[in-house]
């Protein structure tokens, strides 16, 4: 198995959009959640807007679907700022130098 990487583009500022993870068709919505000790957010509804999941927060060095594995979403999301693997987010690098990834296995052959 190898492991497929993709880009989420994301704008730094709040943003719903549709997108498509792993063949199945998700809205995603981040938001900025300006309080002590919180940030960026993430919410996932299915292609009908039905929501999944709600308040994922943007963390760095965790998967942040592991543990809705069993929502069946096929991947991983990941948050990962350049040149500091550790750095949280902010409202100012959101789409520039901290991005958000998603991963997926794909079978070899």
């Amino acid at each position: 198995m190898a492991i497929s990487t993709y880009l989420i583009p994301l704008s730094g500022i709040p943003e719903t959009f549709v997108i498509n993870l792993a063949g199945v068709e998700y809205t995603m919505t981040v938001k900025w959640n300006d309080s002590d000790f919180a940030g960026w957010v993430i919410d996932i509804a299915d292609s009908a807007q039905n929501p999944i999941v709600a308040g994922i927060p943007m963390v760095t060095g965790t998967d942040l679907l592991a543990q809705y594995a069993y929502l069946g979403i096929q991947g991983s999301l990941i948050v990962y700022t350049d040149g500091d693997a550790s750095a949280v987010p902010t409202l100012d690098n959101l789409g520039t130098n901290c991005n958000l990834y998603f991963q997926t296995s794909v079978a070899n052959g």
